[in-house]
């Protein structure tokens, strides 16, 4: 079992929920995108730690920009 990767989904997921709570957000849906992002970057797609990384950087990417273009 790769526990390593488990425990880094967790985390990253653990990071989304928290970042809703403090957004005021639904927690369900940032952390399920950042779960789904790295089970289907890693188990899926099979591009290894830095794709699961790269694919969290792009998931905090795209939410900020949703953010900024509904405020304005």
């Amino acid at each position: 079992m790769p526990y390593l990767t488990i425990l880094i989904i967790a985390i990253f997921g653990a990071f989304y929920y928290r970042a809703a709570q403090f957004e005021n957000e639904s927690t369900l849906i940032w952390c399920g995108l950042s779960v789904l992002i790295s089970v289907l970057t890693i188990f899926w797609l099979h591009w290894g730690l830095l794709g699961m990384i790269s694919g969290q950087v792009g998931l905090f990417i795209g939410i900020t920009a949703l953010r900024i273009f509904r405020k304005s």
